[in-house]
């Protein structure tokens, strides 16, 4: 899980997470599922909603066939499974040069294509230090 916003609240939001995945654990011997862990973060944040946590999540992982999977959030618990995701701010620099590296030319076309192009592990790592050396040199926050 990745977060911004203000960091008292991340670190709160953090530990509360890690203790109801601790208590999973004991529970049902097992770790807790990426969709699961999705579904938690999401009822965390909306219980909180009238003095919400000021923190803007993206949770990733496996989900049960293996497969990759990334979540983004609102401070209210709204989320959304995608194929990529960016979070504070220096998303507005980041998500137009992933939408131009990752997403397929135009979602009309056919036969149907997957929405996002899929990558090698050296290639998403090298797009990701690409991405954020770029992100660094323009966002002065």
């Amino acid at each position: 899980m990745a977060s911004s916003g203000f960091q008292a609240d991340v670190r709160a939001l953090q530990k509360q997470l890690a203790a109801r995945h601790l208590i999973y654990q004991h529970q049902h011997n097992k770790q807790m599922s990426c969709p699961a862990m999705a579904q938690l973060l999401s009822n965390t944040l909306y219980y909180k909603r009238f003095f919400p946590y000021y923190s803007f999540n993206v949770l990733g992982g496996l989900d049960n066939e293996g497969k990759g999977c990334v979540f983004t959030y609102d401070a209210v618990g709204s989320y959304e499974k995608v194929g990529y995701s960016s979070q504070g701010s220096g998303s507005t620099l980041i998500m137009p040069f992933l939408d131009n590296q990752l997403k397929s030319p135009s979602p009309l076309l056919l036969p149907a294509q997957d929405a996002v192009t899929p990558l090698v592990e050296a290639e998403a790592i090298d797009l990701v230090k690409t991405v954020f050396a770029s992100a660094s040199e323009r966002d002065i926050y």
